[in-house]
């Protein structure tokens, strides 16, 4: 017997193109005071196809995406090893923390006019201060996730034989993960906002600096592009960590 399959509409889906057909209404039959600071949500699309085009769209967000993914994942990787040092060695956490607890609550946006001083401005100042937004979080996200791993596992493994190197990594990180991932995943969207902030600042290239230098030619239609892009990219980089963290996890869930 054949099944029928039947397509669920996705209703999800409603309230954003309602949403987007009332953004159109309203700027396109001037609904909205101001109509010049409200373009209609085609012409934004118009320009997003134009900005595509010309290249110019794709080479800010390359250079952004760059920027990001490097100052990401040596942050995150940072993070994580000194949180797994800092988690399991108690002695590590005590020579550490004090350091670390007087430094994470700079905002690292905040560390910007003194990096601008020491590094200049060029391509390392953006991936610094993705750096610094990213590890602090990471760091205290796996040291919570390593120091709430339940104590009668870890001396379970110990009477089974296992050495201390083999039941951090076959119990203690395993169990860990979900924390991390945590980390991982808010930070996943606090780098591009972090990002942007600084090419608006400091950077001729990238979203940010394309974001001030439509700002000065009074150009709404690319500041609303660069802004949804903004949105696009900080929304797939969560989805792909909570992808991650399904996939790694799964046979502990």
């Amino acid at each position: 017997m054949n099944r029928i399959t039947i397509i669920k509409p996705p209703w999800e889906l409603l309230p954003v193109v309602a949403f987007l057909a009332l953004w159109e209404i309203s700027a396109r039959f001037h609904l909205v005071p101001g109509q010049f600071f409200f373009p209609p949500f085609s012409t934004v699309v118009q320009e997003l196809f134009h900005l595509i085009v010309n290249g110019v769209l794709v080479e800010n967000l390359l250079r952004s995406l760059i920027r990001v993914l490097i100052g990401f994942f040596t942050g995150a990787s940072a993070g994580i090893a000194f949180g797994v040092l800092m988690g399991w060695n108690e002695v590590t956490h005590r020579a550490f923390h004090p350091i670390f607890s007087l430094l994470y609550p700079i905002p690292a946006l905040g560390w910007l006019p003194i990096l601008m001083l020491w590094l200049g401005i060029g391509e390392l100042l953006p991936i610094t201060i993705v750096f610094i937004a990213c590890f602090f979080p990471v760091l205290y996200n796996t040291i919570t996730g390593i120091k709430g791993v339940p104590r009668d596992l870890i001396r379970a493994a110990e009477i089974l034989g296992a050495s201390r190197l083999k039941i951090l990594r076959t119990v203690i990180f395993p169990l860990a993960l979900p924390n991390i991932f945590t980390g991982l995943r808010l930070e996943a969207g606090m780098a591009w906002r972090v990002i942007i902030a600084a090419e608006m600042v400091a950077i001729p290239t990238g979203i940010g600096a394309l974001l001030m230098r439509a700002e000065s030619l009074i150009r709404i239609d690319i500041i609303i592009v660069c802004l949804i892009l903004l949105s696009v990219m900080c929304l797939s980089f969560e989805r792909f960590f909570v992808f991650l963290e399904h996939w790694s996890t799964r046979k502990w869930q």
